[in-house]
């Protein structure tokens, strides 16, 4: 029977508690609760017939006023099966909420201290996380190789900081140059959230203006491309034909829509406010050959065509633009604190959605650019599942992942394909069919990591 959180035996502690009696020596299922010297909460389940591996999750981006919450897995199905399974699961809240890199590494490393403070050392140790938590992952394997065996990054924004604000930069200044022209809508620099929010509702309310006409979504449409939005990007959506422009840019649409809500403008002041000022710009940038590149040209032709509209007056639009120039100090801060380097020590397994909005696919690219370079490519394995949204992976496909990396840890090679990855994450979950196939991320727009020193300059 699978073990579920209420069926724990409960001992709640903080780090000036009595040290927990070894996992290996205790007679019923260890779930500790406390709080770091820091405020960040934290969170440990140890079944008592603990395997010797303890997995410390990494979890996704929360907003400033959300409260802080440790999280030791992706969901209860997944804690429930992995406990069932004799891991030992473990994870903190972060001191912080919002761009938290500063305070998310050393949370989760004194997480793990105190986990062998308590229940000794680990035979192994693998760090994973989703989304932001996928980062902050990645983080911990290149700069704190030391203390991991291993590392399973799941949908994570592993362009790194500084590609991730550029490439959400992008979308907007197109919305606003072809949208609303004639407005003094900032799109970086905010002096406070309620300058962000503004920003955003000003410029949402022009976008669902244009979305009503054939211009407006051929315009809409381009501003995603240059974000590498996909068509089918949300699992309530009905997935267009290959050549159903309409309804692919009517996905789009509502993924813009949450770009602006959020992400753009919100997020952005947060992560501004740690950073000392805008760390993006797009001076330099070739929309037009960024445009080209991305797997989307193909639609915004033909709803520019549809539109009666042409796709090079409006190309030349943005290239004339003036552009957003980056604070010095902010993109430093930003380098130094969240760009990636590719530096491996360990084998690392990432996979992604295929239909992802908010971290799209190439970021995927990106990261196997960096670990190329940094000269890790052999220790990198990337999968990806078919099936629209961001995190949405089944609880089978994110363990047989798991096992997948654990796999590559036991023998030395990487049995990665899709055929494997679907028969460990059938044997996980029978219910539901696992979707992993072959694929290939096209180039990420903006790259920028620690590995070319190319990149340093805005």
């Amino acid at each position: 029977m699978l073990r579920t959180p209420t069926a724990l035996a409960v001992l709640t502690a903080t780090l000036c508690a009595t040290v927990a009696v070894p996992a290996q020596a205790a007679a019923t299922d260890t779930h500790l609760e406390g709080q770091l010297p820091s405020g960040a909460q934290y969170l440990m389940d140890v079944p008592a017939d603990w395997n010797g591996t303890v997995l410390l999750y990494s979890h996704g981006y929360r907003p400033v006023p959300a409260p802080l919450a440790a999280q030791n897995a992706p969901g209860p199905a997944a804690l429930a099966r992995l406990l069932d399974e004799g891991y030992a699961l473990i994870g903190s809240s972060y001191a912080t909420n919002g761009w938290a890199i500063t305070d998310a590494v050393p949370d989760q490393l004194a997480t793990l201290d105190l986990f062998t403070e308590k229940f000794g050392a680990a035979r192994k140790t693998i760090a994973w996380g989703t989304s932001y938590g996928g980062f902050v992952t990645t983080t911990l394997a290149e700069r704190h190789a030391d203390r991991f065996d291993g590392s399973l990054s799941m949908c994570g924004l592993v362009q790194g900081g500084v590609a991730n604000w550029n490439s959400t930069l992008d979308p907007v200044f197109a919305l606003k140059t072809l949208l609303a022209p004639d407005t003094d809508i900032p799109l970086a620099g905010f002096t406070d959230q309620s300058a962000a929010v503004g920003a955003a509702n000003a410029l949402s309310a022009k976008v669902t203006e244009a979305q009503q006409t054939p211009a407006g979504r051929a315009r809409i449409a381009l501003a995603a491309a240059l974000h590498n939005i996909p068509g089918h990007n949300d699992a309530s959506q009905t997935e267009p034909a290959p050549t159903d422009w309409n309804a692919q840019q009517a996905n789009q649409y509502a993924a813009v829509s949450g770009l602006l809500r959020l992400p753009a403008f919100s997020w952005r002041q947060e992560a501004e406010s740690r950073a000392g000022g805008n760390m993006s710009w797009n001076t330099g940038v070739d929309y037009t050959a960024m445009l080209a590149r991305s797997p989307l040209f193909k639609e915004v032709t033909e709803l520019y065509k549809e539109a009666g509209l042409s796709l090079r007056t409006d190309l030349t639009t943005l290239d004339r633009e003036p552009r957003i120039s980056a604070d010095t100090d902010a993109v430093r801060w930003m380098r130094r604190t969240s760009a990636l380097s590719g530096r491996l020590s360990d084998p690392q397994l990432n996979i992604h959605t295929t239909g992802d909005a908010l971290i799209p696919v190439q970021a995927e690219s990106a990261y196997r650019r960096a670990a190329t370079a940094a000269h890790s490519g052999r220790l990198l394995s990337q999968a990806y599942v078919d099936g629209p949204g961001h995190c949405t992976f089944t609880t089978g496909e994110m363990i047989g992942a798991l096992h997948t990396l654990e796999h590559r840890l036991d023998t030395g090679r990487w049995d990665a394909s899709p055929q494997s990855l679907n028969a460990r994450a059938a044997q996980e979950d029978p219910t539901t069919e696992p979707r992993y196939v072959s694929y290939r991320p096209t180039a990420y727009p903006r790259p920028y990591d620690l590995a070319h020193p190319g990149d340093a300059r805005p």
